[in-house]
């Protein structure tokens, strides 16, 4: 049956039920990421394919509309959620989704729902999911909404914080696209379509499958799991956001590459524009040094490069170090940087719930710290792609502004010129040399791009 957000669902697959729960809190327990963690456990559980997609939808759809939910569950059981048992409010929102957002029998989204609760909480939960489905949802929107008006309302009706909503208002307005704030808010509730990336010189995007929609190497899914399509198994061909392919190519493609160049990924992992830098920097005979602090995610870029032969040399530790290891040491320096990743609401949902506005200030010193690195291990005449999966002006167009202010040996590239010479379709309008891509005007993450050249001495 198709939900109101376009996915297949059913009312059987209790374990899917068990799933979506178990995601969900170690989402909460553990600051999991449910992208990554929800295949592990569908596996593990092995799960059928309808099975598979219900726990996916109940998973996502639970997070994304979490703030909604919660002011549903409010209301229907006439308590703060705060006052609720994380597990039991859990299972409740569970419970919510299926009831408002799907087309599940109520019956069965009810009792499968309520077998999840703790024991002693059986009673509570089928007394509050009850009172939620003898409601429609055009009915509990009103109740959401009420008198609400302004970002409060938009809060309620889109389930976004309010700072991150003023947040994307102001990145929009900085791209003269403030009247869009709200396709952008639906926009980040709606499941993303899978796309492909296909390394050049490994694959070309013709054997793969139907050509994507702005990145020339973007291939369109088909249904079912990634993983059964052959070049994707031999590892040609990966998922990959085409936004985050066109942050990777704006930076190798942005001029004709010099045999012999020095390249530098930054902050690799988990790999993706790691690899797609590999396969352009193959074809250009330059070298790629991909730098990640983290092991674990080090392993992972490592297993994304190993399609190569040879591979690039995947190196860990805190990247600031290169501005006194390898100074002037790299023509091309992709800064994938570390940010609150709200550009990527769709796929990563919980982001809007886990980040709080306190976070700002310490990721933008990180951020100036990583700059100011790229900007000594810059050689003359150099290129610096600055990117982020956040649109937080303070992260993005401050960030590039703060950054040239510091170092007047910097100059800011026409980067929507490069894009616009790369990219498969229109960007459209925007303002500023920076490329700022949106969900609901793109199909991609909100990734933000701003290429820098160093004054060659």
């Amino acid at each position: 049956m198709s939900t109101k957000h376009g996915a297949s669902t059913t009312g059987r697959a209790a374990p899917a039920r068990k799933v979506a729960a178990e995601v969900l809190a170690a989402a909460r327990d553990d600051d999991a990421y449910a992208n990554l963690l929800l295949p592990a456990r569908i596996a593990q559980a092995k799960l059928s394919p309808g099975d598979a997609a219900l726990a996916t939808e109940l998973t996502y759809g639970t997070l994304r509309m979490q703030g909604r939910y919660d002011r549903i569950i409010r209301l229907a059981a006439n308590r703060e959620t705060s006052a609720i048992d994380p597990v039991v409010l859990d299972v409740l929102r569970l419970g919510v989704h299926q009831l408002v957002a799907t087309r599940i029998p109520p019956h069965a989204a009810v009792g499968d729902t309520v077998a999840l609760a703790p024991r002693r909480a059986t009673g509570f939960v089928n007394g509050v999911l009850r009172t939620v489905a003898r409601s429609t949802p055009e009915e509990w929107d009103a109740r959401v909404t009420g008198e609400l008006t302004g970002d409060a309302r938009l809060a309620a009706e889109y389930s976004h914080p309010e700072w991150v909503i003023d947040a994307l208002r102001r990145s929009l307005d900085a791209d003269g696209r403030v009247d869009e704030l709200e396709e952008l808010l639906a926009a980040d509730n709606v499941a993303p379509a899978v796309s492909l990336v296909a390394l050049p010189g490994l694959v070309s995007v013709a054997e793969v499958g139907e050509p994507g929609g702005i990145s020339p190497t973007g291939i369109q899914a088909v249904g079912g799991d990634p993983a059964s399509v052959p070049a994707v198994a031999a590892g040609t061909a990966r998922v990959q956001d085409e936004g985050s392919q066109l942050a990777a190519l704006i930076l190798s493609r942005a001029r004709a590459i010099v045999p012999g160049e020095r390249w530098l990924d930054m902050c690799a992992g988990p790999g993706g524009k790691a690899a797609l830098l590999a396969a352009e920097a193959l074809i250009g005979g330059a070298e790629l040094v991909a730098n990640e602090l983290v092991p674990v995610r080090a392993k992972l870029v490592r297993r994304a490069l190993a399609v190569f032969n040879p591979a690039p040399r995947v190196v860990e530790g805190d990247a600031t170090r290169f501005a006194t290891s390898d100074p002037g040491g790299f023509d091309r320096i992709l800064l994938d940087a570390p940010c609150t990743g709200l550009g990527a609401l769709r796929r990563r949902p919980e982001a809007r719930w886990r980040k709080q506005p306190a976070d700002i200030p310490g990721l933008v010193a990180l951020q100036t710290r990583l700059l100011d690195a790229a900007v000594a291990a810059l050689a003359p005449g150099g290129l610096l792609a600055y990117v982020t999966c956040s649109p937080h002006p303070d992260e993005t167009r401050a960030a590039v502004a703060r950054v040239l202010k510091r170092h007047s040996e910097l100059s800011a590239v026409d980067t929507r010129a490069v894009a616009a010479d790369i990219a498969t379709s229109e960007l459209g309008p925007g303002v500023g040399p920076a490329v700022q891509l949106w969900p609901h005007r793109h199909g991609t993450d909100a990734m933000f791009v701003q290429l820098l050249s160093k004054v060659d001495a």
